[in-house]
């Protein structure tokens, strides 16, 4: 069914009229006097996030002279991540931006993030986010799949809500059902700090707290009034188990359709577009705590996570040890303590 959908899109794209990519595929170079319109599709994301995907467009116009112009497919017009991951691989869009568990399934290199207390720091996690050292090989590992990495969104970090009280220590997880992003990573954790975890997605979790399927989940502020999870789960616990990035992931092929210069424009205004982020993001995130406090009676708490990271070194020493992960994963911890 998944299979019949993508190929339904494709086809949607490329007959619509709307889009004019599907017929100039054998352009390689965009003529100068002529716009480009690329396709960025993406589902449903927080204010911050949206407004930098149109930050990145309004750069991309003004840095190219209105050559290239950016049309967006918002809100999962075109699919859920996983749908939108394999039209970037296609060409059947050129942008989206999903969260980095969405591409392990493509690239076990993305595994990296779901590691609990990988970051000691926000500012940890900003060093190691713009590394160009470990960054590009992040970027890089799925080229041969079609797509490449672009740039990273703040996402914030991610920790407990809940029903029925707060999360203080472990003992308040045992036995809880707590949904988890589809991520064999995030599931390892889960089980590491004594819960039992519920992989599904993001929408499916408002009627599963609703319905008693799952005690709490996990996530950032905005899951408490702009998705309204507020209503039910009224307990956020800041353990700050991760912090997993969004990651905007682009056609490999498009810089072929480009100029040179307007290749670096889309480069330029992908970067710039990260900065404008991060300062929108920390204001939101504030703000949303207000909303979900006044409106929905949220109470936050602040954890002392001693004994949550220890529980969860199984998963450090896993990622240390592997041949495949240990590189990476001590580049990372080592910036922790620069």
């Amino acid at each position: 069914m998944k299979k019949r959908n993508l190929i339904f899109i494709l086809l949607f794209i490329c007959f619509s009229g709307v889009l004019v990519g599907c017929s100039r595929n054998n352009a390689n170079v965009a003529e100068a006097d002529e716009t480009m319109v690329l396709r960025y599709a993406y589902a449903d994301n927080s204010q911050p996030v949206i407004d930098s995907m149109n930050e990145f467009g309004s750069l991309v116009e003004e840095k190219t002279d209105g050559e290239v112009v950016i049309e967006y497919f918002p809100d999962g017009q075109l699919g859920g991540e996983g749908e939108l991951i394999e039209l970037t691989q296609t060409g059947g869009i050129d942008f989206t931006k999903v969260n980095a568990a969405a591409l392990e399934s493509f690239s076990e290199t993305y595994q990296i993030f779901n590691v609990p207390y990988l970051f000691d720091s926000e500012q940890h996690f900003f060093n190691v986010m713009e590394n160009e050292d470990i960054m590009n090989e992040i970027y890089q590992s799925t080229a041969d799949l079609g797509f490449v990495g672009l740039t990273y969104y703040d996402s914030g970090q991610r920790s407990f809500y809940m029903k029925d009280g707060p999360v203080e220590t472990l003992d308040d997880l045992k036995g809880k059902k707590i949904r988890t992003m589809e991520s064999e990573t995030a599931t390892k954790m889960m089980n590491l700090l004594g819960a039992s975890a519920v992989p599904m997605g993001s929408d499916e979790v408002f009627t599963s707290l609703q319905s008693n399927l799952i005690d709490g989940s996990e996530n950032n502020e905005f899951v408490l009034y702009t998705a309204g999870h507020g209503e039910v789960a009224k307990y956020y616990s800041y353990d700050e188990h991760t912090r997993v990035p969004d990651i905007v992931i682009m056609n490999d092929s498009l810089k072929e359709r480009l100029t040179d210069k307007q290749y670096e424009a889309v480069i330029e205004a992908a970067e710039e577009s990260t900065q404008f982020e991060k300062e929108v993001f920390k204001e939101a995130v504030e703000e949303e705590k207000e909303i979900a406090a006044e409106e929905h009676n949220v109470q936050f708490n602040e954890v002392d996570n001693s004994e949550f990271r220890e529980a969860v070194q199984p998963l450090h020493d896993q990622f240390q040890n592997d041949e495949d992960t240990s590189e990476i994963y001590n580049k990372i911890r080592l910036m922790g303590e620069e």
